[in-house]
This record gives structure tokens, C-alpha cells and sequence, in this order.
């Protein structure tokens, strides 16, 4: 799998087709995401609720494409040798604002349930440092996603 994932890679830097482009850097996302909700080993209903909303707003796709990357990204989660892979993906496409939104959404799973544990707060952390936020980014986008979680 590892050899399909790198197979994709490569053809993602050899062809410039800006949809399949598109749609590997939405896996990636995804895939990034799934990593939070499966932390905590099981996928708690809020968090699968929650999944395929932050895709939505993420990504700027359709609830049903949504639906199918969260697909596509467990048939690959057990596969992906690291976060690296995703975030260089993202690194590479994703404005600073992107990322940071990114990172939020991350949060805001990693809190869906109610509670943070700390494979959740390793894996954002993680996440975060490799797509080069400062750390007071990370606090920031914390907060905020703690914030959230208290208005619903």
C-alpha cells in the first residue's frame, strides 16, 4: 500500500492535472482528519457527525464528496507510513490560513467528544509542527476550537 501511496505521489508531481491535484490534497486533509477521530481508538458519534461538516468547510466540496473522501481516506488510513505524507501535501497547497483552519478543524474533532486525549493532543500537535504553525498558533486555534465546542 505504502508503494501506492508513493506510486500516487509521484504521479501527482509528474501530472499537473488540477483536479486529481485537488483531490489528492483533499485526501490528504482528510486523512489528516480521520487520524484525530481515530486517536482516541473508537469514532465516537459526535465526531463522525462532525468529520464530514469540517470537509465541507475545509475543502469547499459537497457534502456527498465529503462523504466519499472520509471513505477513501480509511481504506488509506492503515496505509500511510506517517503524517508527514499528508502534510507535505498540504505544506506544498495550503495558504497559511488553510493550514490554520486545517489545524482548527483537527481540534474541534479532537474535542467533539468532550474530551481531549492525549493521542488526540499528539497527533494536532504533531500536525501542527509539521505544517509550520508557531505554537501560540496552536493555542490560538485551541482556544478557539474549545470556544466552539461551548457554544453548541
Amino acid at each position: 500500500m505504502i508503494a501506492r501511496l508513493k506510486q500516487f505521489f509521484k504521479e501527482l508531481q509528474d501530472t499537473p492535472d488540477p483536479q486529481q491535484l485537488a483531490h489528492s490534497i483533499n485526501l490528504a486533509a482528510a486523512c489528516m482528519l480521520l487520524e484525530v477521530v481515530y486517536a482516541d481508538e473508537h469514532l465516537d458519534g459526535a465526531e463522525a457527525s462532525l468529520l464530514p461538516q469540517l470537509l465541507e468547510q475545509n475543502l469547499s466540496i459537497s457534502a456527498e464528496d465529503a462523504s466519499e473522501l472520509i471513505g477513501e481516506a480509511r481504506r488509506n488510513r492503515n496505509d500511510a507510513t506517517s503524517l508527514f505524507q499528508f502534510t507535505s501535501v498540504v505544506n506544498e497547497h495550503f495558504s497559511l490560513e488553510q493550514k490554520q483552519q486545517l489545524v482548527l478543524s483537527m481540534w474541534q474533532l479532537a474535542y467533539a467528544d468532550g474530551e481531549l486525549c492525549r493521542y488526540e493532543d499528539q497527533i494536532v500537535r504533531r500536525c501542527a509542527d509539521l505544517l509550520y504553525l508557531k505554537h501560540s498558533e496552536l493555542i490560538q486555534l485551541r482556544n478557539q476550537a474549545i470556544e466552539r465546542q461551548h457554544h453548541h
